[in-house]
């Protein structure tokens, strides 16, 4: 049972710490929460990917950190911060499991429960660097709050870095030259005519809606991503 020590209190402090810890208390968000979790394998590589990462502002370089909000689930607009820890989080544990990972964005992900053909140290050593340059070659999408800064459209591009991976499928494995070409020809604004149907919904006034999630919209991010010649797959590249 966790519990906290004072020595030499008076009372009056007791009392009211008593009062502080069991009328005023909340819980704290679960976005916080994540991001203090050092047990969380995918929680300590986003944070090394965010570390990893500087971008150029105005000529000077800033860490990618700085634009990472780690307490809540969505960014607002006047927020200096363009994508949250979640999100991050998302790309990561897609990029370590695939599609399968998508079913596991909200579970705390321990090492020994990796895939069967890849330690922690090779995880490591192969997301950190291969998601920090894609983060670096697309940084401005980030700062321009593209729809590559949705948790969905995070989670598909994770899972096309996964066919990269030294551990992932030999029948579905790729190079990471061939998945920079898919790349390549992706229209990142948030506009209906690439995004609707894929990572976001149009409303009736022809306003996105990203708030599908990961879960949600994850799946068919990754097949646009990765198939060119799917009907989703030409809508993204403007076709």
């Amino acid at each position: 049972m966790p519990f906290e020590l004072y020595v030499d209190l008076s009372v009056a402090d007791a009392r009211q710490i008593f009062y502080d810890r069991n009328v005023q208390g909340v819980a704290v968000a679960k976005n916080l929460a994540m991001s203090m979790d050092q047990r969380d394998f995918a929680a300590r590589l986003a944070h090394r990917v965010a570390d990893a990462v500087k971008v150029d502002i105005d000529g000077r370089l800033v860490p990618f950190t700085k634009f990472i909000n780690a307490t809540k689930r969505q960014v607002g607009k006047a927020e200096p911060e363009v994508v949250t820890l979640s999100a991050m989080r998302a790309l990561v544990i897609t990029a370590i499991y695939g599609k399968v990972g998508l079913s596991r964005s909200a579970e705390t992900v321990h090492e020994d429960e990796l895939p069967a053909a890849a330690t922690a140290d090779q995880v490591e050593q192969y997301v950190v660097p291969a998601l920090a340059r894609l983060i670096a070659e697309h940084a401005q999408h980030f700062l321009s709050r593209s729809a590559l800064t949705a948790p969905a459209a995070l989670a598909g591009l994770g899972i096309a870095v996964h066919h990269t991976t030294p551990w992932a499928d030999p029948s579905n494995a790729m190079s990471a030259d061939t998945l920079d070409r898919l790349l390549a020809g992706i229209h990142w604004q948030r506009e209906a005519r690439y995004w609707d149907g894929v990572a976001a919904k149009a409303g009736t006034s022809g306003r996105l809606n990203f708030s599908g999630g990961v879960k949600d919209s994850g799946g068919r991010v990754a097949d646009a991503l990765l198939y060119p010649g799917t009907e989703a797959g030409r809508r993204i590249r403007g076709q």
